[in-house]
Order: C-alpha cells, then sequence, then structure tokens
C-alpha cells in the first residue's frame, strides 16, 4: 500500500534506520511470547512490576525522576511507581486475556483474543515514572511488545525502568526485548517508531497526540485535561476541600487530571472557600491574579517553568508574598475562553474559583469552560443528590464524572472505585480522540469473533409489530 504523500520515504527519514532495528528487535521477542499461556503472560507481568515498585527501588525510583525531570515532588512520585503500578497490576491481573476471553450465549459469539504485535508508546515529562510501567504490563498482558519513546527530558529515568523491566524478564524466561527504551529520544525519532510500529499508545502534549493520529499507524492517544469540580449545597464539606486539596496539590499538580477550576454554589461559597483556605489555599488578590497570568503564561502559552513546581517557587517568580503554609493558590475567576485564561489547564498548584447558582448554572460554566479546554476529559463533582449528580453527568460532554473523590487520583482509577487503571485517558470525539475508555490491555488486542448459528433463528415480525403508529404518522 503505497505511503500518504505527508510522509517521506524511508530514504528521506534519517531516523529510520535505527528506529527499524528497534522494531525488529521488538517484533521478534513478541513473536516468542505470541503462544504463551495465561499463567505465563501473568507471572511477566507480576514480575515487571515488582522489579520496579519493591520499596527500597521504589525509593530510589522517585528521587531519580524528581532530580532529572524538576517536575513535582519526591512524594507524589513514590505514591506512583511504588503504590499506583500496584495498584494497575491488581487491577489487571485476574483478567483472562489469552485464547477465548468472551462467551455471548444469547448471541453465540465467542470472542478470542490476539495479540497486535508491536507497542509505540509514548510517555510525557510529567508522569515518567508509571507510565512505561503501566503501558508496559497492558501491552504484556496481550501478549504484545513495546518500544517506549520518552520526553527527553526524563530519558535517564525511562531507561532505568525500562531496564529494570528486562533484567526481571530475562530471569522469568522471556526476552529482554520485550521491553525497549528509545535512550536518545528526539520529535524524529518519535515519529519514526510511530510509522512503524503496529499500534500507537500516546500520552503527551497535544502536539504529540496529533502526530499520532496523523502517523498512518492505528493509534490510541488522549485528549487534553482540564478538571472542573462543582461542590453543591448538599456536600460534605470538610470531606471536599480535603479532597480537593490532595488532588489540587498531588505530585505539585503534575497530572492533567487536577483540579483546574472550582465551582461553588452560592450557598455554601463562603463556608467552602474558608475551607480551602483552611487546607492551605491562598486567595490572590486583584493586583496579584495579574502578577500570577503575567508568570503563567507568557505570550499567550503556558510557561513551562511553572509546571509541577512549588507554590514558593511560582509566588517567588511572580512577585507575590506567599504567607507560610499555603500550598495552593485560589484565582477568583467569572469568565471562560481565551480572554480568561485562569479557565484553561494550568499544569500548576493554581486552580480557578467561580461562584454559581444552582446546578444548571454548574452545568453551563463547566461545558463552557470545557469547550475552551478539556472537552471530554472529566469533571467531578461534591454532592450527596443523586439528581444534581446524574443531571451533571447527562447534561456535560465528558468521559468521566468523579463523585466525591480526589479527581487527579481518582479518574485513572484507584483502590476506592472501579475505574480501570491507566494514565491514558480517552476523551472521546469531543477531544478529538478514537475512545472514551481507560485505555489498558483490552485496547492493545485483536479480537476474533466466532459466530455459530443461533439455536433459534431471528424472525422479522410484521410491519404493524415493527413500524406501528410511525406508518400512521408518516402517511400523513
Amino acid at each position: 500500500m503505497a505511503q500518504p504523500a505527508s510522509i517521506p520515504s524511508a530514504d528521506e527519514r534519517p531516523d529510520y534506520a535505527e528506529i527499524a532495528a528497534l522494531v525488529a528487535r521488538s517484533r521478534a521477542a513478541q513473536e516468542k511470547i505470541a503462544n504463551y499461556t495465561q499463567a505465563q503472560v501473568d507471572e511477566l507481568i507480576r514480575g515487571m512490576v515488582w522489579a520496579v515498585a519493591k520499596e527500597d527501588v521504589a525509593e530510589m525510583i522517585a528521587q531519580h525522576t524528581v532530580d532529572e525531570s524538576q517536575l513535582g515532588n519526591y512524594d507524589g512520585k513514590y505514591l506512583k511507581i511504588f503504590r499506583k503500578t500496584r495498584a494497575a497490576l491488581l487491577d489487571i491481573i485476574n483478567d483472562k486475556s489469552v485464547g477465548v476471553i468472551e462467551e455471548d450465549a444469547e448471541r453465540n459469539i465467542i470472542k478470542i483474543a490476539k495479540p497486535v504485535g508491536v507497542i509505540g508508546a509514548l510517555s510525557p515529562s510529567t508522569n515518567p515514572e508509571a507510565t512505561p510501567v503501566i503501558k508496559g504490563i497492558s501491552a504484556v498482558k496481550g501478549r504484545n511488545s513495546i518500544i517506549i519513546a520518552p520526553h527527553p527530558r526524563c530519558k535517564l529515568t525511562n531507561k532505568l525502568i525500562c531496564d529494570l523491566m528486562r533484567e526481571a524478564l530475562v530471569k522469568l524466561g522471556a526476552p529482554a526485548d520485550l521491553v525497549i527504551s528509545i535512550d536518545s529520544p528526539s520529535v524524529e525519532k518519535t515519529n519514526e517508531l510511530m510509522r512503524q510500529c503496529d499500534r500507537v499508545l500516546a500520552t503527551g502534549g497535544s502536539a504529540m497526540v496529533t502526530a499520532a493520529y496523523s502517523s498512518g499507524t492505528p493509534a490510541l492517544g488522549v485528549g487534553v485535561g482540564n478538571a472542573v469540580i462543582t461542590v453543591d449545597d448538599t456536600a460534605d464539606l470538610d470531606d471536599a476541600a480535603e479532597k480537593i486539596r490532595i488532588s489540587k496539590t498531588l505530585d505539585l499538580a503534575a497530572s492533567c487530571s487536577s483540579d483546574n477550576s472550582v465551582v461553588l454554589f452560592d450557598a455554601i461559597y463562603d463556608d467552602m472557600l474558608a475551607k480551602l483556605e483552611h487546607q492551605g489555599g491562598y486567595v490572590v488578590t486583584p493586583e496579584e491574579k495579574v502578577l500570577l497570568q503575567n508568570t503563567i503564561w507568557v505570550d499567550g502559552h503556558l510557561n513551562t517553568a511553572i509546571v509541577a513546581q512549588p507554590p514558593e517557587k511560582i509566588a517567588g517568580m511572580a512577585g507575590i508574598g506567599l504567607p507560610e503554609g499555603k500550598r495552593f493558590f485560589i484565582v477568583p475567576e467569572t469568565g471562560f475562553g481565551p480572554e480568561y485564561p485562569f479557565s484553561g489547564e494550568k499544569l500548576s498548584v493554581v486552580m480557578a474559583l467561580y461562584r454559581v447558582k444552582d446546578i444548571d448554572e454548574a452545568i453551563a460554566l463547566t461545558n463552557n469552560i470545557q469547550s475552551y479546554q478539556g472537552q471530554g476529559h472529566s469533571c467531578g463533582i461534591y454532592s450527596n443528590s443523586d439528581d444534581n449528580i446524574l443531571k451533571l453527568a447527562k447534561a456535560t460532554k465528558t468521559s468521566r464524572v468523579m463523585v466525591n473523590q480526589p479527581q487527579a487520583p481518582s479518574n485513572s482509577g484507584n483502590l476506592w472505585n472501579g475505574m480501570r487503571q491507566t494514565f491514558s485517558l480517552g476523551c472521546g470525539s469531543w477531544g478529538g480522540n478514537g475512545t472514551n475508555n481507560n485505555i489498558t490491555w483490552r485496547d492493545l488486542i485483536n479480537e476474533t469473533w466466532v459466530s455459530k448459528p443461533l439455536a433459534v433463528a431471528k424472525t422479522i415480525p410484521s410491519d404493524e409489530e415493527l413500524f406501528g403508529d410511525v406508518i400512521a404518522k408518516l402517511a400523513k
């Protein structure tokens, strides 16, 4: 099949041969486990997680990640590599991913899992510690191999983690090349990987996700995060304030699921704001808001120097005197869109605060904010009203609604909910993605459907039964 005109030929791509060699190694390794049993596959992914998540190793990786990336903090990195990887393993370890994985008796259909082959994965600078592990075990669970292209800012961390998993694979009798790291990454090499692999699993900036969809290879990408969190007048305010602080400050807001905007009902606005301040929130003055805005955005673009940084550093850059004990900024806001940049994703310990009358205003505001940035990703609500919860869920263009949970550690799956564990959150057509899923191993396999005849064939009913009063209405 001819390549699209927009993709240069192999001779015009200087990194073609290097990536082709990696893909060949990866493909040879994958073929060796293509017929592994479920028990063999599950042993491999348990070994891959244990190699990086045992306490002393997790401590080392967490510190190494902070030292190299200069993003986030040790506690957040440690939680991800020590706890999140275990939770991700627990989430899939009992799934059947080999052979017959599903039987639909009503339709007399059997589904058989088949590996895709070589997965090309992107690992972002904001989550470089657990992303290679979670993507790695998802790939191998489906009897695939994986090549991981890291952000250059975290290339040593990626190599360290991949090498540990490779050592574990060899000790368990499997090929090391089931996991391969691109040790000297570049945009060109990442693009080349996406062209040559069998399926792309892209987590990163919008430019890389767009490139994944343009690579000519089937791709699973994610949309922009810009979580909006509503607190209504039935919520447990102390619980909500604590969980918003947990979410807002986790790994210094490196996650795209961090609370970017919080929407408070009129009836609880003052009480809830006081509780957020008690949790370490600092409400900026109008003058400080201008200083903060000019620091976070430069020439209309997010200033990468503030991403996942301590509040003291951001305050110093902005010329704001941050009182001791304050852990995140609260910025009162009224509008949304490009003229109100605080309504967008900030990737920092900065939170926009809005005031609304009721759930209808909260829904309208959520949709307006996310039509600017983050549509399809996720939103949340603190509420004890099922009516409000379901009204928000039905009326927002979002793939996930977290109820009474800290957004950042919840929408990608956690022990306290049933969401699939991942760091790849599909945003559906709203976010320009092909799936709404929390992407995991089931998205990284092919499925063969075996269809047998039904015991009793279906019959088409009479026109009167099938069309009913539609016939009469269309005859008018």
